[in-house]
């Protein structure tokens, strides 16, 4: 009974957990900015949304940068806070910008991307990450 009102962390399984899961999302996130790409590189004439106003083949490129490279950086777990960024920034472009007058079931996804990504960058990409190595490596 005392183990399901415990409020402690188990340090080894959390690990684990941070690891399993900041790989989980980011492959999640990739096969996201994957087809991005692909259109961003094969297709003639763009056609993507441009709420910063820079044209819609720099907002692709901004979407692809984010949700492909800043993915594949969270799945390793480099640069983790950094990479956390740019992904926070297009979730939220998508929840309150984009999709601003669609129903909730359609912004939902964005949302908990967001919420997602955000936890990650407080609690880092923990141990078993290339962040947790470089710094030991700098120690």
């Amino acid at each position: 009974m005392k183990a399901l009102f415990s409020v402690s962390s188990h340090t080894g399984l959390s690990q684990v957990w941070l690891l399993l899961f900041r790989v989980a999302v980011g492959t999640s996130m990739l096969t996201h900015g994957i087809p991005k790409l692909q259109t961003l590189l094969a297709a003639p004439e763009i056609q993507f949304p441009d709420p910063l106003g820079v044209g819609p083949v720099a907002s692709m490129a901004l979407a692809v940068m984010a949700e492909a490279l800043c993915s594949v950086a969270l799945i390793l777990g480099l640069l983790t806070r950094l990479a956390l960024l740019p992904l926070m920034f297009t979730m939220g472009m998508a929840l309150f910008v984009i999709h601003s007058g669609d129903p909730f079931s359609a912004r939902e996804l964005a949302a908990l991307y967001f919420l997602v990504f955000s936890t990650l960058w407080v609690t880092g990409p923990g141990k078993w990450s290339l962040d947790a190595a470089i710094g030991r490596f700098f120690k």
